[in-house]
């Protein structure tokens, strides 16, 4: 008997609760369907903030309610995104409280190569519009890096081949972060790789790489699905180290190979790329090494040839300094008798100088002058005023006859300019006279300096005769009379020959005895 119909009133039909209907419900389709897959295209994907993940599967007629517990949503193998073809796998389930059914999804695979290549163009085209695969973003990859990171699995032939070629070529320090290269670990395991790499300090206890090779073998497009992820994708572009991708063979290309710097066909090649070949390195430099001394030399030859060029061409140093050594001599011989002839001719002109100024006749001079000067300016006051007066009496009387013609202003005006004039003449008057006096003053300072009276307080005397100052023996002899004049005055003298000397009486000569 179906359970929706009515029962019968009076038969033994049993009552269930909603509780017990939907339990029932519930463990009737958990038995009957268990573990089932699922294909269909993915439709609404929400990620709550619990952790837990919803989703729909849809066709093109029905939709199915999935939902992954957060525990589990690390083991999907591949994240959900709206319009995806995929196949769910996990167990059908029942929610009582809203009589809906479900399927609880444990594991997620794409469905189809063409479905994924869809899938990868479109997060391909997202990830450019970002800009990651930018070629400005790309860095130089080293010349010769002393340590190399390598993120590979270690099972297999690849990290061998690594080993080996780096072996051949430039033996360098490698770290090995193994991961899993397939598979839903992949592409975590690879993200944190590269991210722990960058991390390290340098100089810290493990060593930072100068370069990381991420490398994996050839491939299925699902074994080489972990490389497509975008978490992969940004941990590539956001690496500060240089990343050489080496994924899969020289056909197969995965978004790694886009957002890293450079992009090697193999791991063996990749490992061609990070170290040059240590042979040829030491070739190379020798050849360098080689042309280097050879420039050098060539350099230096050429250098010392054009120096012994302008050598021959320059004059001997003993021939530029002997014309200069020559004056030299001339002048040197000629500057002690120019020096005391020039000192004679001073001397000679400084006492023509000071016997011409003899204090009598200077004061005289200073006094005249000074006279002069006074006497101009007793002259200039009156002369002054009796033109002021005249040029106003001049000016009152013209401006009594013009009185009616000019306006009160104008006379002001000039009132103002002749006593403008008058004040202007005063004041130039006035600068003559202090001019005159500063001469004068000047004059008497001239004559102080020049006088001989500082001369005779350092112990000097001035000898005058009948015709004036006595300079020789000779001329004091013949005078009549002398005047010797001292710091402190003055001495007469009587002049005349100085009295002849007598001469000793001899002794008387002893006589002889025989």
């Amino acid at each position: 008997m179906d359970l929706l119909d009515d029962p019968v009133p009076g038969s033994n039909t049993p009552e269930f609760s909603v509780s017990e209907i939907a339990g029932k419900v519930k463990r009737l389709i958990e038995g009957e369907l268990g573990w089932v897959r699922i294909k269909g295209e993915v439709g609404r994907v929400v990620l709550a903030r619990s952790g837990h993940l919803y989703f729909d599967l849809k066709d093109d007629r029905n939709v199915l309610s999935c939902m992954t517990w957060k525990g589990q949503v690390g083991e999907l193998g591949t994240m959900p995104e709206e319009g995806m073809e995929v196949v769910a796998e996990g167990r059908m389930t029942a929610s009582g409280f809203q009589s809906k059914f479900s399927l609880n999804a444990q594991r997620i695979a794409i469905a189809g190569e063409g479905a994924l290549m869809a899938l990868l163009e479109k997060r391909k085209k997202a990830l450019a519009a970002e800009g990651l695969f930018d070629a400005d973003r790309k860095k130089p990859l080293p010349y010769l890096p002393e340590i190399i990171g390598v993120v590979t699995s270690l099972q297999g032939a690849v990290i061998r081949d690594i080993l080996h070629r780096l072996r051949d070529r430039f033996p360098r320090k490698v770290l090995i972060w193994p991961v899993a290269v397939q598979g839903a670990a992949c592409a975590p395991e690879v993200a944190r790789a590269i991210a722990g790499f960058n991390a390290l300090q340098p100089g810290g206890a493990m060593p930072r790489p100068d370069l990381i090779i991420v490398a994996r073998g050839g491939g299925s497009v699902e074994d080489l699905w972990g490389f497509n992820e975008e978490i992969v994708a940004r941990a590539a572009a956001a690496s500060d180290i240089p990343l050489i991708s080496a994924v899969g063979h020289e056909t197969d290309t995965t978004l790694i190979d886009y957002a890293s710097d450079q992009r090697a066909p193999t791991p063996t090649a990749a490992a061609e790329m990070a170290v040059p070949v240590r042979h040829e390195l030491l070739a190379w430099v020798e050849q360098a090494g080689a042309r280097m001394t050879t420039s050098l030399s060539g350099g230096l030859d050429r250098r010392t040839q054009r120096l012994r060029d302008l050598a021959r061409a320059l004059p001997r140093p003993d021939a530029l300094v002997e014309g200069p050594r020559h004056r030299l001599d001339v002048l040197g011989d000629r500057l002690g008798p120019a020096l005391i002839s020039g000192v004679q001719r001073r001397r000679v002109r400084l006492s023509d100088v000071s016997g011409s100024l003899r204090p009598g006749i200077l004061g005289r001079q200073l006094r005249s002058e000074n006279n002069k000067v006074r006497a101009l300016s007793d002259r200039l006051a009156p002369a002054l005023d009796r033109a002021a007066r005249s040029q106003r009496e001049r000016f009152e009387a013209r401006a009594a006859r013009f009185a009616p013609r000019l306006l009160a202003q104008d006379v002001a005006q000039a009132r103002a300019r002749f006593d403008s004039v008058v004040g202007r003449l005063h004041a130039v008057g006035t600068h003559q006279i202090a001019s005159h006096k500063h001469r004068l003053e000047a004059m008497d300072r001239l004559r102080e300096t020049l006088s001989y009276k500082a001369t005779l307080a350092r112990g000097y005397a001035v000898v005058r005769g009948g015709d004036g100052i006595v300079t020789t023996r000779a001329a004091a002899e013949a005078a009549s009379g002398l005047e010797i004049e001292f710091a402190d005055g003055r001495l007469k003298l009587g002049g005349g020959a100085a009295p002849a000397r007598k001469a000793k009486a001899k002794p008387p000569e002893q006589g002889s005895l025989f």
